[in-house]
């Protein structure tokens, strides 16, 4: 039987053949005539995999900043707060009841709080907030109470200790079972003017949070011990309210309002944290915008180096229309070509985005040994840890849109080899 020619295989077959996917694997092959387009094609290759990489890694590292900074700013303050007006907070039991009956509330937590100066046992000192609150209502703050280091906060109310962050003890040098002394400047008015108010406590708990700025400044203190310390004798200054779905928060604002059956006005989580989050999401805006130019530039460098392949190719060209092979197929030729660089940097660079989201930690420790520099100073970033969080519509956002930018990458210099004229091309052969 006779072997069948070029010209009867490319009529017959269909779009995308074996003898497309043959060719186009030629010629990503590297030749010494064709170094310079093999460059290119490193090049874009390793380009859009470290611009796709970077996204993911980027992305997941901003998910995992908002969410954990959200989940421990809302854990341990209030997503509703409610303040009197014109009459002091003496029915706060009450009022906290009331409120607890309104569908979506978690719990109300009665509060009185303060801004002092604390002293350890030696000379050190350090601004912090001290927060008065019951036993049940620490236990209910699950952040803390699930992260106590040291000591306990069983019969929190009978006692005169206070629970610290773990970054004031180590300010202050302090361990369990030391006295911690506070400083408040609204204390006794003598004829002499007001003097500050001076006493010192056990420290029975010490907890990490895990959010630097709240472990270098909070003290929990028992409720009824805050009143006398801030001259607040039966009465609070406010009652922080948790509900289950803290993003609706303002749909249940008006219902906890109107249970209090007494003025108050409130504030949200949302309205104090505002300008926070939302240079959080400019942030992440941004660094999406800039991190999708590298696979931008890269995709440019894939019409560079197919450009140079179709005008080092337009002798092959000639002769495989000659032989009848049709426009389309020249044109899906090349276009393979291309594509095939985007296709593999994209799947790298996704591997190598989740394999680094998935270590990011061990890696950021690495660097820092090597460096000898804290890379990720908790004081400046509030976190302990570098957190990462890999969603899976952002990844897949991601992947698309470099596969995409790949793929209009390959169409104009794949339409020009399949208008390359035979007989031009072969004209001074």
């Amino acid at each position: 039987m006779a072997k069948p020619s070029l010209k009867q295989d490319s009529k017959g077959a269909s779009a995308f053949s074996r003898f497309e996917w043959l060719l186009a694997g030629r010629y990503l092959r590297s030749r010494k005539r064709e170094a310079g387009v093999s460059v290119i094609a490193g090049f874009s290759f390793v380009g859009i995999m470290l611009g796709v990489a970077a996204l993911i890694i980027v992305m997941s590292v901003m998910n995992g900043f908002r969410t954990e900074l959200l989940s421990r700013i809302l854990g341990v303050n209030g997503h509703v707060i409610v303040m009197p007006i014109d009459q002091p907070l003496s029915d706060y039991d009450e009022v906290a009841q009331r409120i607890d009956q309104v569908p979506g509330v978690a719990y109300s937590m009665p509060l009185v709080q303060g801004q002092i100066l604390s002293q350890g046992m030696g000379t050190s000192s350090s601004g912090a907030l001290v927060k008065g609150v019951s036993e049940a209502s620490l236990k209910s703050l699950t952040p803390v109470s699930d992260n106590i280091s040291q000591g306990s906060i069983e019969n929190f109310d009978g006692g005169e200790g206070v629970a610290i962050g773990a970054r004031l003890a180590e300010r202050l040098g302090l361990r369990i079972e030391d006295r911690i002394t506070l400083i408040s400047p609204e204390g006794d008015v003598t004829p002499l003017g007001t003097t500050p108010r001076v006493k010192s406590y056990p420290v029975d708990a010490i907890f990490e949070i895990g959010l630097s700025e709240y472990d270098a400044a909070y003290v929990y203190m028992p409720l009824s011990e805050a009143q006398l310390f801030f001259n607040s004798e039966g009465e609070t200054q406010s009652v922080e309210v948790f509900v289950d779905d803290p993003d609706n928060v303002a749909d249940l604002q008006p219902a906890i309002e109107a249970a209090a059956q007494r003025p108050v006005y409130s504030v949200t989580w949302q309205s104090q944290n505002q300008s926070f989050f939302s240079a959080l999401q400019v942030e992440r805006n941004v660094m999406f915008i800039i991190l999708t130019l590298i696979v931008l530039v890269a995709a440019l460098n894939i019409i560079s180096g197919l450009f140079m392949l179709v005008k080092g190719k337009g002798r092959d060209i000639a002769i495989l229309r000659t032989m009848g092979a049709t426009r389309g197929s020249i044109m899906r030729i090349f276009f393979i070509t291309g594509a095939s660089i985007g296709v593999s940097g994209t799947i790298a660079g996704f591997v190598l985005g989740l394999l680094f989201c998935l270590n990011i930690e061990s890696i950021r420790a690495f660097f820092s040994w090597l460096s000898g520099v804290d890379l990720f100073n908790s004081e400046i970033y509030f976190l302990s840890e570098l957190p990462a969080e890999v969603q899976a519509s952002e990844v897949t956002l991601v992947v698309l849109m470099a596969i995409g930018l790949s793929f209009l990458a390959t169409i104009l210099p794949s339409w020009q080899a399949s208008r390359l004229d035979p007989v031009e091309a072969l004209r001074y052969e």
